[in-house]
């Protein structure tokens, strides 16, 4: 979690700590064949061991998938050709997260980079089954995860799902339904509301007003039965989230404006949320003859297909629980998505430069591990520092050796320390810490 880089700088730097470890660096590479032997073990003793520092929220389940590219150009093993998260055309290696309600890692899996990731969910689910002997909880994932098959896995035996649902890909009548904008409510109010006039209300309101109307989340549901299959579909709405995404199209908009004027040789195909694809090309004249050069323009009837959609979000699920509670469920999304990037950029898990399969998941057990120690952490200081903060403030917590007396603090106090030795029950920064006070810390 301080140092993460190679095994070789890893033995190096761990000859700074001040508890010396007794090993040599034959011996971590050959560690990684028996990391990878045991994960599920690793996993499971992971979760039994966390139980006696922090309660474990697994009543719900957050899943979801990421990749890592590594940096070769040949398909093997289980790194292959698929769509990569950072757009790299290197072959890439999947990994499915399962995370407790309370943000702590709970099980992992590495899968091929070309499998669907709709396929992960199932086989890592009925290990966490057998293995951390749970079987009653609410798995919430988002729409790329979603498969009528994971659903159906998740409404039997005392589970249940809650899973984001685009509003786009609804069928027509119920496209229609969820857009209409009357019939709406708010969470413990019967009365409706037209969301066409929600502007006008926050014209006419008074100023200390005008900022509640904008926060409130409006709600329609109904249950809805395909092949059999009956859940729940809660369609919400904000002037708020409204807002901010026609505040990311706009600068995407620009972008693509800059494009057009500076360098539209370098529009070429783009994926669904890139920018340039609101850059629409002409290849013919007015008059439908072929014109000499190819006419760029910024194109205003997808942005006003798109607009349509604004402020609209969709949920189903199979639950019949308040609605506001399993807004806010589903809202806790965001914390699996940061754990990826914690791992990604402050654990350097990617690019990855192991090339045996078994190699690969010791190195991924290890960042697993991490994440888990980091986020009892952060639990630990009750949340009220960054990860960057944390983890360069343990980084720098070095120490002068007296022979014979003891340690010196090298380190500044802050805030940080201070909450440190608080959390834990000890302290480091003292003029000189003994040789004793040491060994017991």
């Amino acid at each position: 979690m301080i140092f993460p880089s190679s095994k070789l700088a890893t033995y190096e730097l761990s000859k700074r700590f001040i508890q010396q470890p007794n090993f040599d660096l034959h011996q971590i590479y050959r560690a990684l064949e028996f990391l990878a032997k045991e994960t599920d073990f690793i996993q499971s003793s992971l979760y039994e061991n966390s139980l006696k520092v922090s309660k474990r929220n697994t009543g719900i389940l957050y899943y979801d998938c990421t990749n890592y590219f590594f940096e070769i150009e040949q398909e093997d093993g289980n790194k292959q050709y698929g769509p990569s998260k950072d757009h790299k055309p290197n072959p890439i290696i999947q990994m499915g997260l399962f995370m407790d309600g309370d943000g702590i890692p709970l099980a992992f899996s590495m899968n091929r980079g070309n499998m669907n990731e709709q396929l992960t969910l199932k086989p890592l689910e009925k290990k966490i089954i057998s293995d951390f002997e749970l079987s009653k909880f609410i798995v919430c994932t988002d729409a790329g995860l979603a498969s009528e098959d994971n659903r159906r896995f998740n409404d039997k035996d005392g589970r249940a799902f809650i899973t984001t649902q685009s509003v786009k890909k609804l069928k027509e009548h119920l496209k229609k339904w969820a857009l209409a904008p009357d019939g709406w409510k708010l969470a413990g109010s019967d009365k409706t509301y037209d969301i066409s006039k929600l502007d006008e209300m926050v014209d006419k309101a008074a100023p200390e007003d005008k900022g509640k109307i904008r926060e409130k989340v409006f709600y329609k549901e109904r249950w809805i039965k395909e092949n059999g299959f009956e859940q729940r579909l809660i369609v919400t709405y904000s002037i708020k989230y409204r807002d901010y995404q026609r505040k990311i199209r706009n600068s995407q908009i620009e972008r693509a404006q800059k494009a057009i004027e500076n360098n539209p040789t370098k529009i070429k195909k783009c994926n669904a949320n890139d920018y340039k694809r609101f850059i629409a090309k002409t290849s013919c004249t007015a008059d439908g003859e072929i014109a000499d050069k190819e006419i760029y323009s910024i194109d205003s009837a997808l942005i006003q297909k798109e607009e349509v959609f604004d402020g609209f979000y969709g949920v189903c699920t199979n639950l019949e629980d308040d609605v506001s509670e399993i807004i806010k469920v589903n809202h806790r999304r965001w914390e699996i998505e940061e754990c990826f990037r914690i791992m990604k950029s402050e654990f350097k898990a990617r690019p990855v430069y192991l090339s045996n399969d078994d190699r690969i998941k010791a190195h991924f057990i290890t960042c697993f591990i991490s994440l888990i120690i980091y986020r009892l952490l952060e639990k630990k200081l009750q949340e009220k520092f960054t990860c960057h903060e944390i983890i360069s403030g343990l980084r720098g917590m070095n120490f002068l050796e007296v022979k014979g007396e003891g340690y010196v603090p090298t380190y500044t106090r802050t805030d940080f320390t201070d909450a440190l030795h608080d959390a834990f029950g000890f302290r480091t920064d003292y003029q000189i810490v003994s040789i004793n006070m040491i060994k017991k810390i």
